[in-house]
């Protein structure tokens, strides 16, 4: 147990009973009364922001995260089945707790991921993944205007737009967060 004075942003703290994480501290000295904290904390299964007024001496419960580098092996229902690059033990995790970038993994990627108390809490894909395009129509002659874009299907199966002169084959960087081509890698 720690006294909320000593909470910074990024913490991890249990706060009634859920995981959340700390986006902000403030502290307040009004004119009448104590000292307070006004904190806001994201929590972490459902994203939604709570705010709290802690007295300075109040107890809250800081919880010991671990966040290492794991690889991705395969898909398992609503798991992915990861391994500890160090160790070699394999856990399952929601692919809630991935986000939209689910769709993206692909077997042998290394992926980030957050436990506390033998529970994973977090897990982060990369930012950028390549992938192969397996299937896109040709480009259409005099189709040129600037920005114009077509379907393309990647090895994974996810369907996203890019440029004309992508062509089934071709090896594309995609940004998991936004689900949007960036460029085509050589």
């Amino acid at each position: 147990m720690a006294k909320a004075s000593e909470i910074k942003v990024g913490n991890i703290l249990r706060y009634n009973g859920e995981l959340v994480t700390v986006t902000e501290v403030l502290h307040r000295t009004p004119g009448k009364g104590g000292a307070f904290y006004l904190d806001k904390f994201r929590n972490i299964k459902t994203g939604k922001i709570v705010e709290a007024r802690l007295a300075t001496d109040e107890q809250v419960e800081i919880c010991r995260v671990e966040t290492n580098d794991f690889q991705y092996l395969y898909e398992e229902g609503d798991y992915m089945v990861i391994m500890d690059n160090t160790t070699y033990d394999q856990h399952n995790i929601p692919k809630a707790l991935f986000g939209p970038a689910v769709k993206f993994l692909k077997e042998g990627m290394n992926v980030i991921v957050s436990f506390e108390s033998e529970e994973p809490i977090m897990a982060t894909a990369p930012n950028h993944v390549e992938l192969e395009i397996t299937y896109t129509e040709p480009a259409v002659k005099g189709d040129t205007s600037s920005g114009a874009l077509k379907n393309a299907t990647t090895e994974n199966g996810v369907e996203i737009k890019v440029p004309l002169f992508v062509n089934q084959g071709d090896k594309i960087k995609v940004d998991t967060r936004t689900g949007e081509y960036v460029e085509r890698v050589k």
